[in-house]
């Protein structure tokens, strides 16, 4: 019985998803480069800009996407993270998948 807890313990880390939401992003810094910057610090899942369709220009915010929590702390030991002269806004974020928490409400 215990290692079928512990079994499902791990399931349920695994589709943690760690996030850290970037503000100031310069307009001129491009996904694949926030995403090559972040790298540094572990493995990037996934970078998101949101862009805005009247100016076609990103909305100088986005998350970056961790797979584990240590990734995010290795961002977040580092005292400031500057892109192109412009110092970046970081907050942790740490939330299920969509679909983890729709199967809980069931």
């Amino acid at each position: 019985m215990a290692a079928a807890s512990a079994v499902r313990t791990v399931g349920r880390r695994s589709r943690r998803i760690f996030d850290i939401f970037v503000a100031e992003v310069p307009w001129t810094v491009s996904s694949k480069e926030l995403k090559e910057y972040f790298s540094q610090f572990g493995s990037v899942q996934r970078c998101q800009l949101p862009f805005d369709k009247d100016t076609g220009f990103h909305k100088r915010y986005g998350w970056i996407k961790f797979s584990t929590l240590q990734e995010v702390q290795n961002v977040l030991q580092k005292d400031s993270h500057v892109l192109e002269g412009a110092k970046l806004a970081l907050k942790q974020q740490s939330h299920r998948r969509r679909s983890q928490r729709r199967n809980q409400h069931e």
